[in-house]
This record gives structure tokens, C-alpha cells and sequence, in this order.
């Protein structure tokens, strides 16, 4: 980004704001159709009953805490953009790390609706807050799924201040280019903010707080997560490697979803030297390892239920891959249903299809990069249905065994929280700047003065 000026750096990002494509309406109107469709879904859920989903005796989590733990998931990329590679330096970061912090923010906010869809009755989702009360109700602090509520919520609080306190200068930026009551709005937003030595100062000490506070965070929130599965005795659950495989598969996942984001940006909005080829293969790059890093989660979690000796551990990763060890009537085929779908998918997205992105010409082709990210975040949210639903379908005792397929309501309640993640990006890339102006400002050479002292 050598040539170009820091003029341009502003009018190209500003004019996302004012002057967006056609396809950026036919993206807004795809994804709030989705959402409306989720929001109708739920309407039914709430009037008929919990009934409608698939949720029943053994299998109490479904898709919704499925989607739950894939939204957190895609939070943390974002965190570790925005946070862990900018205390790493990473300098490919800069053009990205604003949608990165966006999409943790509104991934946050979307996995935080489907406890309160899962409880039935949504209206007594305050029950899940420890707060004095007359009838002296109190939370279980035994639970980790009020574990849950403070780790999120935790983590929300501070990826909305590092998100914000990112967004000052660039506010002031859309501030000076704005007129009328978008220029009163951004300068209530922009809190003062003149570009002075003194405030880039206590700016720059903030961010550096704020980033080294969110660090941690990458790896807390979503290890807290796991520690909703493995602290029960469930086989396939109640294992210690489920702490950092989580967080391995939260930042692999999230990092496939920034790729999907950030493509669409590049065309719709004509970034191309902004969002380079260089930064979209270190990227790719990343989601390589990750996936070398799930790929050996999934190999070892097989290799310790079969050395461990256990039948119960044993019986249910045969079930997970191959099905029922009973046969099938008068034939000598196994069960094989929705579970061991699932399952085939997951290894075939998330160890199989990142393996292109060994290959340079892979990770220089925009349509092969947008299609590999599809198909990890598919992926990713069939490991998550893979731990959470097969795992509850085949317990201890045979007796309660069930089996678990979505229903209608639950796959329209799942699009419609893609349709309220992406419609709240949508909305954020045309009301605030996109990509952070200065930070790419910081990666040009700086302004020369020419023989009559001028820039």
C-alpha cells in the first residue's frame, strides 16, 4: 500500500458509507429475509411449545445449543485479529482486524439469544442472573451453564470497549467528511477526538490495555464452554482435551468466517488494494494450521477412547462414525442415520477441504478461498452437533438411547440467526468505517513535502 496517499485511504473507506453497490442491497435483503423467516420460526416455537423442535428424552441440548457454541466460536477470531496479532505485530492485520472486531461483537450477540430460545419460555431468561429478589431465589453457581453467563457476558463487555475505543479516530475521520445530522451524530460518537499528540497517546496506551486484557479471553471464554460438556460423565464428554480443542476449533472456524466476510467486502466495495492477496494467504495460511490442529483433536480423541478400555467410550465413537454396532434386520449393514452424516461431514470439511491451502495457486484464488471458508463453517457447526447431540444419543444405558433430527422450526430458527448476525454487519459496514484508516495510514510512507513546502 506504498502509493497510496493518506487522502485516499479516507475517501475509499468513507465511501462504503454514502455510496454502497447495488449488491450490497441484494446481500441486505437475502439476509433479512432469513431473518424474518428465524423470527417467524420462533413466533410458532413460542406460541405451540418447545414441542415442536426435536428436543426429547435422552437428547435435552440439540441445535440450538449447537448453534450457541458455534456462534461463541466464530467470536474468537475476531478477538485474535484484533487483539493477539496486533500484540504480535502481524502486519497484515490492519485492512481486516475492523470487520474481525465487528463479527465478534454481533457473533457474541447472536449466540447469546439461543439460551434464552432454549429455555421454552424466554420470559424467564432473568432467572439466569444472580440478583437479590423477594422469594429469595438464588442461581447455582455448581452450573456451568451459569459459568456460561458471566464468561460471555465477560466477554462481550470487553469486546464491545475494544470495539468502540478502535472506532474513535475513524469516527472523527467520518465526522470531518460528513454534513447535516450525520455530521452531529459522529461527533457525539467521535467524543472530542482532534487528532492531537496527547490523545493519540492515551489512544495508543488504551488499545494496548484493552488488547492485552481481550488476549486471555481467546482462550478463557471458550474453554469455559467446554466445561459444559466435560464436567459431566457422559462418554464422549467427560475428557480433558476438550479445552483446547474447543478453543482450536473456535479460532479455526472464526477465522473461515472473517474469509467469508471479508471476500464479499473486497468485491462489493472494491477493496482490492486494501484487502491484498498477501493478506488473504496469511490468513489462509492460519486456517491451514488450525486445521492441522482439529484434525489431530479429532485422531486422538479416537486413539484415548480405544486405549482407555472402556466400553461405554468405545461404543459411542463407533457410533459417531459407523453407527449402531447392532445390524440392521437381515441384513449385515450397521445403523447408519443423520448422527453418522454429520459426523462424515465434519472430517470431510475441516480436515479434508482446508488441504487445497497447501498449494500457493489455492490461496491466490478468490472463488477457491471463498468456497473452502463455506464449507469450514458448515463443518464446524457439524462438530459442534457431532459432540452435543450424538454424544447425548447413545449414554450408559441402552434404555436411554434415542435419536435426534432437526425439525423445521429449529432449521428455520438456525437461518434466521445467520440472516441476524450478517444483517447486523451489513448494517455496521454502512454506518461505520469498514477498515481501520488509521492503522492502514500507519503502513504507508509518509507524506513528503514537495520544493515549495508543500504535502
Amino acid at each position: 500500500m506504498s502509493t497510496i496517499t493518506y487522502a485516499e485511504v479516507n475517501d475509499d473507506v468513507l465511501s462504503t458509507m454514502v455510496r454502497p453497490r447495488p449488491a450490497y442491497f441484494l446481500l441486505l435483503l437475502g439476509f433479512v429475509v432469513a431473518l424474518m423467516v428465524g423470527a417467524v420460526s420462533f413466533a410458532i416455537q413460542v406460541d405451540v411449545g418447545l414441542g415442536l423442535s426435536g428436543i426429547s428424552h435422552p437428547i435435552g441440548w440439540g441445535v440450538y445449543v449447537t448453534n450457541f457454541v458455534f456462534w461463541i466460536g466464530i467470536g474468537h477470531a475476531g478477538t485474535l485479529i484484533s487483539a493477539v496479532f496486533f500484540l504480535t505485530r502481524a502486519p497484515w492485520r490492519a485492512p481486516i482486524y475492523r470487520a474481525a472486531e465487528g463479527m465478534t461483537v454481533f457473533a457474541v450477540m447472536t449466540a447469546g439469544l439461543f439460551p434464552i430460545i432454549h429455555l421454552g419460555r424466554p420470559w424467564y431468561a432473568y432467572w439466569l442472573i444472580p440478583y437479590p429478589n423477594e422469594r429469595m431465589l438464588w442461581v447455582n453457581f455448581k452450573s456451568p451453564l451459569l459459568w456460561d453467563v458471566f464468561a460471555v457476558s465477560t466477554y462481550l463487555t470487553i469486546s464491545i470497549t475494544f470495539f468502540i475505543v478502535g472506532l474513535v479516530p475513524d469516527i472523527a475521520a467520518a465526522r470531518d467528511s460528513s454534513k447535516g445530522l450525520r455530521k452531529m451524530i459522529y461527533s457525539m460518537l467521535a467524543m472530542g477526538w482532534n487528532n492531537s499528540f496527547q490523545q493519540w497517546l492515551h489512544y495508543a496506551r488504551a488499545y494496548l490495555l484493552l488488547a492485552a486484557l481481550a488476549t486471555p479471553l481467546v482462550f478463557s471464554v471458550h474453554s469455559i464452554v467446554s466445561w459444559d460438556f466435560a464436567m459431566s460423565m457422559i462418554p464422549g464428554w467427560h475428557t480433558t482435551i476438550f479445552a483446547p480443542y474447543f478453543v482450536a476449533g473456535a479460532i479455526f472456524s472464526g477465522l473461515a468466517m472473517v474469509l467469508t466476510i471479508v471476500i464479499p467486502m473486497r468485491i462489493v466495495f472494491g477493496m482490492e488494494k486494501y484487502i491484498t492477496d498477501h493478506v488473504l494467504q496469511s490468513m489462509a495460511k492460519v486456517i491451514l494450521f488450525t486445521s492441522i490442529i482439529v484434525g489431530y483433536a479429532y485422531v486422538s480423541e479416537f486413539f484415548i477412547a480405544y486405549y482407555s478400555g472402556v466400553p461405554f467410550e468405545r461404543g459411542q465413537f463407533y457410533f459417531r462414525a459407523f453407527g449402531d454396532e447392532a445390524l440392521l434386520p437381515f441384513t449385515d449393514v450397521p445403523t447408519f442415520g443423520f448422527a453418522q452424516y454429520a459426523f462424515w461431514i465434519m472430517v470431510f470439511c475441516n480436515v479434508i477441504s482446508p488441504l487445497p491451502l497447501w498449494r500457493w495457486k489455492i490461496r491466490n484464488n478468490l472463488l477457491a478461498l471463498f468456497f473452502i471458508s463455506i464449507l469450514i463453517n458448515i463443518g464446524m457447526w457439524f462438530e459442534r452437533f457431532n459432540i452435543i447431540v450424538n454424544s447425548l444419543q447413545r449414554e450408559f444405558n441402552p434404555a436411554n438411547w434415542g435419536n435426534y433430527v432437526p425439525t423445521v422450526v429449529e432449521v428455520g430458527i438456525t437461518l434466521g440467526s445467520f440472516g441476524f448476525f450478517f444483517t447486523l454487519f451489513m448494517l455496521f459496514l454502512r454506518s461505520m468505517p469498514g477498515m481501520a484508516i488509521a492503522e492502514m495510514k500507519e503502513g504507508l510512507e509518509p507524506p513528503r513535502k514537495n520544493p515549495a513546502g508543500e504535502l
